[in-house]
């Protein structure tokens, strides 16, 4: 079993990236059923979302002040932090609707999180170093799709206990850990000895290719966790104007986010031949233009908007990939699983500000709240620029 896992390392990594990132957006996916239970609000649902993003950027800072991603058995880390994950993310049907420790328990699922994504990306680049765009793009790709399975999950049992889709998504993250337990760590990567300390996670901005990249990053980050969030809010919108029920939100909002794999993995074959910044310029500047305009267009029919919708799904997160293999490229060798940390740390940073502002500003503005977003997606394009100069493709 395990010479057949390994056969076929890039399949079984994406594979436990999508079961293990299923806990990511669990408790959105199930907000339906669970706030007509509870009688909670889109606020609440931002609280718990920003619980989950803060656990995330604070494991991924441990991982960069430890130098656990560099020091570590990769696989180890992915496999302990995905059994945590499904132990706290069954433990918050006995906390929801019971603060704080509904917000810890999501806290902690955050920090789960970042035993999984992060290590990820680094088991990918030890294991298929060539075209390390394409082989990332499968991985955000199911990171992706982890991220709206909840939302199929719930479609699927809609009517049923919310608790079913939560226990559903722990049942998954047990698997993806079991099976990158028994992958193991691939061959392609130094290992590291001695402590890495933060500094030496934070030496690769001093590179100034990587600062560059990192700045797209970090602005394509301010739009697409925020863009998730408002998403059943957005689809919502146009059912109701439609005159559609509820019941059908959690299917168009799996559709909407899951497509962005699509988006990733065609990302992913065009930087075989384009180039990964090539793919990333582009991904932000339409996802960017849907962004700013979508607002505006809001008073056409809701069949017009839906179809945005998808558009803006595909490009919002495929840049995404081409960003973390741009970065990898670019770090210092020996460091980069604490370098991708330290990036990934800041980019979720500054998705907790535009959660935060977006949800707590739908009740007031409406669709105009997507506004908020547009200033990442022009920061990302003026940081990559500075980057064009130099580059050499990937």
């Amino acid at each position: 079993m395990i010479d057949l896992l390994r056969r076929y390392p890039l399949p079984v990594i994406v594979l436990a990236q999508l079961f293990g990132t299923s806990l990511w957006f669990s408790i959105n996916g199930v907000w339906l059923s669970l706030s007509a239970e509870l009688g909670l609000t889109e606020t609440d649902l931002g609280r718990l979302t920003l619980a989950v993003q803060a656990g995330f950027i604070a494991g991924t800072l441990t991982i960069a002040v430890t130098g656990l991603a560099d020091r570590f058995g990769a696989s180890r880390i992915f496999a302990l932090s995905s059994l945590l994950g499904a132990l706290v993310n069954g433990g918050f049907i006995f906390a929801a609707g019971m603060p704080p420790l509904d917000f810890l328990l999501r806290f902690a699922t955050g920090l789960c999180l970042a035993g999984i994504y992060p290590l990820g990306m680094k088991m990918v680049i030890a294991w298929t170093p060539k075209y390390a765009g394409a082989a990332l793009a499968w991985l955000v790709g199911m990171l992706t799709l982890g991220t709206a399975l909840p939302h199929l999950m719930r479609g699927a049992t809609f009517g049923m206990p919310w608790e079913w889709p939560l226990l559903a998504a722990s049942l998954l993250a047990l698997v993806g850990g079991t099976m990158v337990f028994m992958l193991g760590d691939g061959p392609h990567l130094p290992k590291s000895s001695g402590a890495l300390p933060l500094s030496q996670g934070l030496a690769a901005l001093r590179i100034p290719r990587f600062r560059a990249v990192a700045g797209g990053y970090f602005g394509h980050m301010w739009e697409l966790y925020a863009f998730w969030t408002l998403t059943p809010l957005l689809i919502g919108r146009e059912l109701a104007r439609m005159g559609v029920g509820a019941s059908l939100i959690p299917w168009f909002a799996f559709a909407v986010i899951g497509i962005g794999a699509a988006g990733c993995i065609g990302g992913g074959r065009l930087s075989r031949t384009k180039g990964s910044e090539w793919v990333a310029w582009r991904a932000l500047m339409l996802s960017g233009g849907v962004c700013l305009l979508y607002p505006w267009l809001s008073g056409l029919s809701p069949a017009v908007l839906m179809t945005l919708l998808f558009v803006w799904g595909v490009a919002v997160i495929a840049d995404s990939p081409q960003f973390s293999a741009l970065a990898a490229a670019t770090a210092p060798r020996e460091s980069v699983g604490s370098s991708l940390a330290v990036m990934n740390a800041v980019g979720f940073g500054l998705t907790l500000p535009a959660i935060w502002l977006t949800s707590g500003l739908w009740a007031q503005l409406g669709v105009w709240v997507v506004l908020l977003l547009v200033p990442g997606p022009v920061f990302g394009l003026w940081s990559l620029a500075r980057a064009r100069p130099s580059s050499t493709g990937s």
